[in-house]
């Protein structure tokens, strides 16, 4: 527990720095379990819909100490973010146009712009090693950005593209498909422990989203908030990343639940906090409810929203890993899998462009007009300030290496100082 508890406090700076600081004690300092296990499940958790960091820490839970220890490593892993994010998110109503804070989340934004930056990045040398990887990539990037492509689709077509007509990726360390070690009994497939899994984990996950449609109905913020991201949870293949570019973009530009900007300002808070980045959905259901309250006080109604959208983004997490994991062991070594999942690594380089692309052109400039049906940015509104420290934060990231958090607590303190001399709106 306590080991696990000290993964989550060190889980800052997104996904690929949550798995490295996993992989560094539970693999290295530890030795519970061989990098080939930890890759193949890494594997199998980038396969499935949602936050992979998260499902990770289920699966490698569950894989030493059964359910128990696949509940504990999932609850420390989401409890300390979610707490601080709920704290957070309660400041950011009551004050975020005070000018200090306000001048820090100028900052934060152009911070987050540079670290998601160089996500993309990082991910796109790894993931693109073929002329075949790099066209799924921008296939996805075009269908996304201008075509308005449904996302489910984009990455179905590109995990079927991949299963059909690419050959399987070299293993990496060696054959990642050699376990290494044992399977444990609780880890192999049986029917009867997968009906069990999805007998639990499927009401625990959806019996609270009927209730709040048989009580308040389908107009309440908090069943269009169930309803929503249940969705999402279903549909957002390739990783956090791509769950917050399908939320971003829906939450923003479909449902008017929040601004741009405040979703740039929920994702700097998220970075800033343990834990999965995805929990900056937290922050979309705390707006979204403060600001449709019903007969409930405002700040309470956000609160309640808050644990809700987090309730439903992660309980899925619980059973994806406890009902399909065991049957993961007799996929390995089969070629269409690899080959699908170098595909849909391939379109999440595709979708987190998309991301970047939209981020930027909320960051950067005041204004944007329609062009040929997308958002293109108005030049004449750049924002020179925001600019200027997004450039400073990519450079702190490039030549210092400084951490996501470094980062950011820099552009936030940057943000706050050209407010403060005015030079910021």
């Amino acid at each position: 527990m306590l080991v696990w508890l000290r993964i989550a406090a060190l889980s800052f700076g997104g996904p690929a720095a949550q798995i490295a600081t996993m992989h560094r004690i539970v693999v290295e300092e530890k030795r519970w379990v061989s990098d080939a296990r930890f890759l193949h499940a890494l594997n199998y958790c980038m396969l499935l819909p949602g936050p992979e960091a998260q499902q990770l820490s289920i699966y490698l839970g569950w894989l030493l100490h059964r359910t128990k220890g696949g509940l504990t490593a999932g609850l420390l892993f989401v409890a300390p973010g979610a707490l601080a994010l709920m704290g957070l998110s309660i400041v950011y109503v009551l004050y975020g146009q005070v000018g200090l804070v306000a001048g820090l989340f100028f900052g934060l934004k152009a911070g987050v712009l540079a670290v998601i930056a160089q996500a993309w990045w990082k991910l796109a040398r790894r993931a693109l090693r073929s002329f075949a990887l790099r066209a799924i990539a921008a296939a996805a990037f075009v269908a996304l950005f201008f075509l308005h492509a449904p996302f489910p689709l984009v990455i179905a077509l590109a995990g079927a593209v991949g299963a059909l007509a690419l050959p399987a990726p070299p293993p990496a360390h060696g054959d990642a498909s050699a376990l290494g070690e044992e399977t444990p009994a609780h880890a192999r497939p049986s029917s009867a422990r997968f009906a069990t899994a999805v007998a639990i984990w499927l009401p625990v996950w959806l019996a609270p989203v009927a209730a709040l449609w048989l009580i308040l109905g389908s107009n309440s913020i908090f069943t269009r908030l169930a309803f929503f991201f249940s969705g999402a949870s279903l549909v957002t293949f390739g990783g956090a990343y791509s769950v917050l570019a399908y939320v971003a973009q829906q939450a923003v530009e479909r449902l008017h639940w929040l601004s741009p900007h405040e979703m740039l300002d929920g994702m700097g808070l998220a970075e800033t906090t343990p834990g999965p980045l995805i929990m900056v959905l937290q922050f979309v259901g705390f707006l979204a409810a403060c600001r449709a309250p019903g007969a409930l006080p405002p700040l309470l109604a956000g609160v309640l929203g808050g644990l809700l959208t987090t309730w439903v983004t992660f309980a899925p997490c619980f059973l994806w890993v406890f009902a399909g994991a065991p049957f993961v062991e007799a996929l390995r070594g089969v070629r269409a899998l690899g080959a699908a999942l170098s595909a849909i690594s391939a379109a999440v380089v595709g979708v987190i462009l998309n991301l970047t692309m939209w981020l930027a052109i909320h960051t950067l400039f005041a204004e944007t007009i329609v062009v040929h049906g997308f958002d293109a940015p108005l030049l004449a509104s750049v924002n020179l300030p925001a600019v200027a420290l997004a450039l400073g934060a990519a450079a702190l990231l490039l030549a210092t290496r400084a951490g996501a958090t470094l980062t950011l607590a820099a552009a936030a303190a940057a943000g706050a100082a050209l407010r403060g001399l005015g030079l910021a709106a």
